[in-house]
């Protein structure tokens, strides 16, 4: 029915309608009921053009398989976009929060940021008791430590109390790497929360070192960086990461517990020639350790590799199912300890800073060792770096050693006076022992005077050729 049809189907209807009541209030109600007839007539009836488009639509609503296999990767790729996005936006969500919490309005318990910090004694200054060391002479200049960016690979019994530990001491910034997420079955060690169990290690441990510090700048990555792609931009963030965007960390801290990790963390620095430190805690949870390494001048972990690198042997096949290592919270703390007081001793230049050292927790023995690069190590960019640090080292001023010369006392002698031994040189020949043959360079402190017996005068005696009864009567009768 086309349009027109419709127009004079509403006008018959609408005049057929005033026909049948005279008055005028029939008039007025008939109209009515004619014009809601003819927009009934009107919606009822689609003209013809609209129901050729409605069909279009259907059509066009129903494509074909082909259409539909060829849509799959496309929404395959906007369903990952998607995750992305939320991802991104729940991190957004948390650090609004955690930013929310530290303004202190809504009760969160945080602070405000410190843009300078002060040795005030005050119990409102987070930092007057780290201040204290440098007006106690251990530090020159504490306020330094915020210019430094370290960077922790592995935050788990020791990579996350290793942070907290450098956040209370007001790090500039820090960047964790790490791709696990939070266990109820790390509640063993220091740090983490309960709550927290399902969220990945590095986001709940920004969420936690944010409320404590908000001084300190924070940069999470969560990947894995053995493999080929975060690799690269694992390397990227060693050199570009510093506090000051372009120019590499100061530090490298590897908190790992697996040798894959370990080997991937030295290939990086070696080829970067950057510092690092090892750490590490023993299956058993009753020894560890840690270790300076410095490109060229130290031994880098290929350089003395344990048997399960040195032997290429696979490292997940050590692994059993339904068995795990042991992890005491005590030995993981002693061992960050003694990481971060070496990290502190390294970057604000005081005290000694250990290459090797070591922790035995059933003896309470901690050995200490440096070792030196091996010539002949796996990793080429090691063996790169010996030879520049080798053209280094040549290239230093040598330093001149002079010798003083004793100063002469009482050189004028107006009265004359000297001083006379009172043994002779016989006397002191013979009370002095024979010099042992020592390599040349050694030489004896003093020597050990040979025993000389003193002659005893012999005594004889006359035979009388009296025996013994002889004797005793004269003796009785004396």
């Amino acid at each position: 029915m086309t349009a027109t049809h419709r127009k004079r189907r509403a006008e018959r209807l609408a005049g057929a309608a005033e026909t049948v009541s005279p008055g005028g209030a029939g008039r007025a109600s008939s109209g009515l009921w004619a014009r809601k007839a003819a927009a009934r007539c009107l919606l009822t009836y689609p003209s013809r053009a609209q129901q050729a488009n409605s069909v279009g639509r259907r059509r066009r609503r129903r494509p074909g398989l082909g259409a539909l296999a060829a849509g799959v990767p496309a929404m395959a790729e906007s369903v990952e976009r998607l995750q992305k996005r939320v991802e991104e936006l729940e991190r957004e969500l948390a650090q609004e929060r955690s930013r929310r919490a530290l303004g202190g309005g809504d009760g969160g318990g945080g602070r405000a940021r410190i843009e300078k910090m002060s040795p005030e004694v005050v119990d409102s200054n987070p930092y007057s008791r780290l201040m204290a060391l440098k007006r106690m002479g251990i530090v020159s200049d504490y306020e330094k430590i915020r210019t430094f960016a370290v960077a922790i690979v592995g935050v788990g019994g020791v990579g996350s109390v290793t942070a907290e530990m450098l956040t209370r001491c007001g790090i500039g910034k820090l960047l964790l790497f790490d791709y696990d997420k939070v266990e109820l079955a790390n509640m063993n060690r220091l740090f983490f929360q309960p709550h927290q169990a399902g969220l990945s290690k590095v986001q709940a441990a920004e969420h936690t070192l944010r409320n404590i510090n908000p001084d300190v700048l924070f940069e999470v990555h969560n990947y894995n960086i053995t493999t080929v792609e975060n690799f690269e931009h694992f390397m990227n963030r060693i050199s570009n990461g510093g506090l000051e965007e372009g120019k590499p960390v100061d530090l490298v801290l590897s908190c790992v517990d697996n040798f894959e990790a370990r080997m991937t963390i030295n290939t990086a620095c070696n080829e970067l020639g950057q510092t690092w430190m090892e750490s590490g805690v023993s299956e058993n949870a009753v020894s560890g350790h840690i270790q300076l390494i410095i490109p060229g001048e130290s031994a880098c972990f290929a350089c003395a590799p344990p048997l399960v690198v040195a032997a290429n042997i696979d490292e997940k096949t050590l692994k059993r199912e339904g068995v795990c290592a042991a992890s005491l919270p005590t030995t993981m703390g002693v061992v960050a300890g003694i990481l971060v007081q070496n990290v502190l001793k390294f970057l604000l230049n005081f005290g000694t800073v250990s290459f090797y050292l070591g922790y035995n927790a059933m003896q309470d023995f901690f050995p200490t060792m440096s070792m030196k690069p091996n010539p002949q190590c796996d990793d080429r960019n090691c063996r790169k770096q010996q030879e520049e640090y080798k053209k280094k080292v040549a290239a230093l001023p040598t330093q001149e050693v002079v010798q003083e010369e004793e100063e002469i006392i009482h050189d004028d002698n107006e009265w004359g006076i000297e001083l006379v031994s009172e043994v002779s040189e016989e006397e002191l020949k013979n009370s002095s022992g024979p010099i042992p043959d020592l390599p040349e360079g050694i030489t004896v402190a003093y020597t050990v005077p040979q025993k000389q017996e003193d002659p005893v005068p012999e005594v004889t005696v006359e035979d009388s050729g009296e025996s013994l009864e002889d004797l005793m009567a004269k003796m009785k009768n004396m």
